[in-house]
């Protein structure tokens, strides 16, 4: 696995998903949710999931992905992060041996524990081969939330590598009550714009250099700003350290977010196998930015 600094001018998707067959293999052999039964997905707040096989074989991604490097990352709505440390830490290890194993034309974001995080493990990670850090957006619910993170992203800050924030596991409820789409429009959503707003009021304070990224436009948080104007908070200048990906939204959203934050703030990420990427239809210079050189500015640092 190449690290992606190597890789300067080349296309990349920051937000896909690839199941190493070590990991399958850790998620069948567990007893309780999360776990795999064949290729069927059981999770605690979700419906089960039936996992098409072809969307974790690596020959296969390389061919629908073509000249654009991947950068994958573990699925935190599994909630692997979020296990106790001694069930976490094996099946985090076998994600990452895994993600090292993958060839060129991938890249791989690093994961740690919530319970007991391993702050020297990850600085190794990070000064190794992994572009950053995921983390699930549940663990910036607040801003003390965000506050007691802090000492874990602040490796990150350290190692000159970015954060990425993506939806995490949902609370239990009577699946049977709702629809297969419900958690990823209604609670991933709500998980990612209760993020975007924690950092909004006291990210920048307590992490002064660090880059962070938010995956499906942080929920479209960023577009209630009119309103939190309204409501006596102030939405203040644009930080050029914060990046918005675009997955699962399309032409409507993203025209929104830049109206919004501006291009430079925009990057590509797909969410790939559970959505495509979607064309635009802004220009080259548009695709150009929002495909290589803010990914670039995003995973490596730099000024629009």
């Amino acid at each position: 696995m190449v690290g992606v600094s190597s890789r300067s001018g080349e296309s990349c998707d920051v937000h896909q998903h690839l199941w190493p067959s070590t990991l399958i293999s850790a998620l069948r052999a567990r007893r309780e949710p999360p776990f795999l039964r064949g290729w069927t997905l059981h999770l605690p707040g979700e419906p089960p999931y039936e996992v098409n096989p072809a969307d974790h074989d690596v020959a296969a991604r390389l061919g629908l992905q073509g000249d654009v490097r991947a950068l994958v990352s573990l699925s935190s709505p599994l909630g692997l992060e979020d296990l106790p440390a001694s069930e976490a830490q094996p099946l985090l290890d076998t994600w990452h041996e895994g993600a090292r194993e993958l060839p060129s034309g991938f890249g791989a974001w690093a994961a740690v524990g919530r319970h007991e995080p391993d702050r020297s493990g990850l600085a190794e990670l990070l000064h190794g081969d992994f572009v950053g850090l995921q983390v699930p957006a549940p663990w910036l619910a607040t801003p003390r939330a965000l506050d007691a993170l802090a000492p874990v992203l602040r490796v990150c800050e350290e190692a000159g590598k970015p954060v990425l924030v993506h939806p995490g596991a949902v609370a239990q409820v009577p699946v049977e009550e709702l629809p297969g789409w419900w958690p990823a429009v209604v609670d991933y959503t709500a998980q990612l714009s209760a993020a975007w707003w924690s950092w909004h009021h006291v990210g920048r304070g307590l992490l002064p250099k660090l880059r962070i990224g938010f995956v499906a436009g942080a929920g479209l948080a960023p577009l209630q700003h009119e309103r939190l104007n309204a409501r006596g908070g102030r939405m203040g200048r644009l930080d050029p350290g914060v990046f918005v990906e675009t997955s699962s939204y399309g032409p409507q959203a993203v025209d929104a977010l830049v109206r919004v934050l501006g291009i430079d703030a925009i990057v590509r990420g797909s969410d790939r196998p559970y959505a495509q990427p979607v064309p635009l239809g802004f220009g080259s210079a548009a695709d150009h930015a929002i495909d290589v050189s803010n990914p670039q500015r995003f995973l490596i640092g730099g000024r629009p």
